[in-house]
């Protein structure tokens, strides 16, 4: 069994002491509690509980706490793949919904697996799935003074490999702040989370980018063609140079292979496999 989790990528962790500590305690208790739901859940329920408890943390720019829109709206975007079955189901720009994630795994049994706006929320609404307001006052205050959105890059997910060696990834975005309202990031398409039998990555960075790279389905089918995770990934993002992308990956393999990388600094993250990791 094998759980990595990123965080996305926060400028003000290599400078505020503070806030990088905040966030290395936070990743630290959820990749462990993701790690010991785990042992008695599949790698599909792993993500999703796991992603979930991101969301929840105003930390980070997912669920609660997410970027504000340029028209002053929360949209939140999520994604969710089985290794085993191959399915994908997500949501795009999601609004007024406390875990998006959760969403995604209802959208599973569907044969309409991706649902976008009005839709999306409609759909929740039918399912149970109540009002919720995820703007913080920290977020209300960015935004109403335009401070810090355009650089900030956060998006948050999880890979599990579960004691049946099957595979899942998930990924939740806030978006990345005073974007033209309903943009489309990657977090709910195959560039940004994807997972077949031999290996699982969740992406986040700057979404356009990801999607030019088509990164997560990339990396997983060059695993699939017989690359190790690590030569996988490094080759992808050599190939992300050419535009100078900005992104980073956590992944797992169907060999238990865990990488990470980033083609900027840098990516916040931590892993469980048999001790606990997290970024430095």
């Amino acid at each position: 069994m094998k759980l990595i989790i990123h965080g996305g990528f926060f400028s003000e962790s290599s400078t505020n002491q503070e806030t990088k500590k905040a966030k290395q305690d936070a990743l630290a208790e959820i990749v462990t509690a993701g790690y010991k739901y785990l042992e008695n859940h599949t790698a599909l329920e792993t993500v999703v509980y796991t992603v979930a408890l991101l969301e929840d943390n105003e930390l980070f720019n997912a669920g609660i706490g997410s970027q504000i829109q340029s028209d002053g709206k929360v949209r939140l975007s999520s994604a969710l793949m089985d290794g085993k079955t191959e399915k994908f189901s997500g949501v795009i720009n999601l609004e007024d919904v406390k875990n998006p994630i959760e969403v995604s795994l209802k959208l599973m049994d569907y044969d309409d697996r991706v649902l976008s706006g009005d839709g999306a929320q409609n759909f929740a609404r039918k399912n149970g799935f109540e009002f919720f307001n995820p703007i913080t006052p920290q977020r209300q205050a960015e935004y109403e003074a335009k401070l810090n959105q355009q650089n900030n890059k956060g998006t948050v997910g999880c890979v599990a490999l579960d004691k049946d060696s099957n595979l899942a990834a998930a990924t939740s975005t806030g978006g990345k702040g005073f974007e033209i309202p309903c943009r489309v990031s990657d977090s709910a398409t195959v560039a940004g989370n994807y997972a077949n039998q031999y290996a699982g990555i969740s992406c986040t960075g700057v979404g356009e980018d990801i999607v030019s790279g088509a990164l997560a389905a990339k990396i997983v089918t060059r695993v699939t063609d017989g690359f190790s995770l690590k030569d996988a990934a490094d080759k992808s993002f050599k190939e992300l140079k050419t535009f100078d992308g900005f992104a980073g990956i956590v992944g797992i393999s169907s060999e238990g292979e865990i990488y990470h990388c980033d083609s900027h600094p840098y990516m916040v993250w931590a892993s469980f496999d048999v001790n606990l990791q997290v970024f430095s």
